[in-house]
C-alpha cells in the first residue's frame, strides 16, 4: 500500500478552492474534463511537455498505468486513475472539517511569524522550574521561548556554536577561581564576547523521600553504607555542583553509592527518590515539592542566562529582559518553591568579570 504524505502552502490569501491539492489529482482531471493532454496542458497554464513528463513519472512511482496512450483517440484514464480520482473526492468530502480546522491551526500558528509585536527567543538551558514558569507567563505577552533542556556546559556550547541566541547555567554565589566551575566554564565564557543577565536565585539541596525516614541531614551522610544516590549526567550544573561541595567537604566520589548513576533533570532525580530506586540526589525544592518528598536545603546558588554581547540589541533579547523586569514575574518567582526573588537580579546585565571572577587582574579589561 503506498503511503499519504501532506504539505502545504504559504500564500498572502487562499485559493477558490480549499481542499488539500496534490498535483497528480489535477493532472488526472484535466486530462479527464479536456480529453488531450494538449488541451490539458492549456487548462493548467503548463507545457504539454511538462504534463506528459509528470503523468510517466507518477505511472513509474506508482507502478500503474494511468492514462490509456493510444495513438490518435481521445485521451482517458485508466480504471486506476479513475479510482484515483473517486477515492480523493470521498476522502476530501469525508475530512473537510477536519482538514480545515487543521488549515486555522496552521495559519494562527504562522500568523506569529509575521506579527512584528510577537518575539521568538531560542534557549538552550540547563533544568530549571523558573524558566518553565517563565516560558508560560511570557507567552502571554508574546514573547515565546523555545526552551530545550540539557546541561549546563552542553547549554553554553550550542550557544557558541550559534544553535540558540541564549543559554541558561548555574553556579554558586561568587565561585573562586580554583573552583570545579571556574575549571569547567572558564574556557567556554568570555570577557567582552559574553553578556552575563541575572536571572534567579535559588536553593539547591538534597531531595530525600517524604518526611525524610533515614535522617539525611548533609553530604556526609551520604557515605553510610547501604545509602543509594542518584546523580545528573556529566556536564549538568548540578553535577559540577556536586562535585564542587564534595570537594569542600573533603569526600570522594567513591565514597557515595551511585555516584556514576545519571538521570536528566531535577524530576526525574525527585521520581527516581518517589519510586524508591534511590534515597536521595541533589536537586531544587520545586522538584522536590512537586512529587511530595523531603528536601534539605544546602546551598543558594545563582542561575544566569547569557548570551553574546552583539545579539544583547536583538528585539527577541530586549523582550526577554523587559519580561525579568516585570513586576508579573517578580510576583510569579517570589511564589516558586525555593526560589529568592528579592535577589534574583532578574534582567539585570551583569559583568561577567564581577560575577563570575576567574580571570587575573593582570589581563582585566573594561566588561
Amino acid at each position: 500500500m503506498h503511503k499519504v504524505e501532506l504539505s502545504y502552502l504559504l500564500t498572502p490569501q487562499r485559493g477558490k478552492d480549499a481542499l488539500i491539492r496534490n498535483p497528480l489529482m489535477d493532472l488526472l482531471q484535466a486530462v479527464r474534463d479536456q480529453g488531450s493532454i494538449s488541451k490539458a496542458s492549456k487548462a493548467l497554464d503548463l507545457s504539454y511537455r511538462n504534463v506528459w513528463g509528470a503523468l510517466k513519472d507518477w505511472e513509474r512511482t506508482l507502478s500503474r498505468p494511468l492514462i490509456v496512450w493510444d495513438k490518435g483517440q481521445r485521451a482517458r484514464l485508466t480504471e486506476f486513475g479513475d479510482k484515483l480520482l473517486w477515492a480523493e473526492r470521498q476522502a476530501q468530502a469525508r475530512l473537510a472539517p477536519q482538514i480545515e480546522a487543521l488549515r486555522g491551526d496552521i495559519e494562527r500558528a504562522f500568523s506569529t511569524a509575521f506579527d512584528e509585536n510577537i518575539h521568538v527567543l531560542t534557549l538552550y538551558a540547563s533544568h530549571d522550574a523558573a524558566l518553565s514558569a517563565l516560558r508560560e507567563q511570557a507567552s502571554a505577552h508574546g514573547l515565546h521561548l523555545d526552551i530545550r533542556f540539557m546541561g549546563s556546559v552542553d547549554a553554553i556550547a550550542a550557544l557558541n556554536a550559534g544553535r540558540c541566541k541564549m543559554a541558561g547555567f548555574h553556579t554558586l554565589e561568587q565561585p573562586g577561581s580554583n573552583s570545579v566551575a571556574a575549571q569547567t566554564y572558564r574556557s567556554l565564557l568570555k570577557p567582552g564576547l559574553h553578556k552575563l543577565i541575572g536571572f534567579a536565585h535559588r536553593q539547591q539541596g538534597l531531595i530525600v523521600a517524604k518526611n525524610n525516614p533515614l535522617g539525611i541531614a548533609s553530604l556526609t551522610d551520604l557515605k553510610r553504607p547501604g545509602l543509594r544516590y542518584v546523580n545528573r549526567a556529566e556536564g549538568a550544573g548540578t553535577r559540577v555542583l556536586l562535585d564542587q561541595l564534595l570537594a569542600e567537604a573533603n569526600l570522594l566520589a567513591s565514597d557515595i553509592q551511585g555516584y556514576a548513576s545519571q538521570e536528566p533533570s531535577h524530576t526525574a532525580v525527585a521520581q527516581a527518590i518517589a519510586s524508591n530506586s534511590a534515597d536521595a540526589g541533589l536537586g531544587i525544592e520545586a522538584a522536590a515539592v512537586e512529587k511530595g518528598l523531603g528536601f534539605v536545603p544546602l546551598i543558594q546558588e545563582r542561575y544566569h542566562l547569557v548570551c553574546l554581547k552583539s545579539e544583547l540589541p536583538a528585539p527577541q533579547v530586549q523582550a526577554l529582559l523587559n519580561e525579568l523586569r516585570s513586576r508579573d514575574w517578580q510576583i510569579t518567582l517570589k511564589k516558586l518553591p525555593g526560589y529568592n526573588g528579592d535577589h534574583a537580579q532578574s534582567g539585570q546585565v551583569l559583568s561577567l568579570r564581577a560575577a563570575l571572577p576567574w580571570w587575573s587582574y593582570r589581563n582585566k579589561k573594561a566588561d
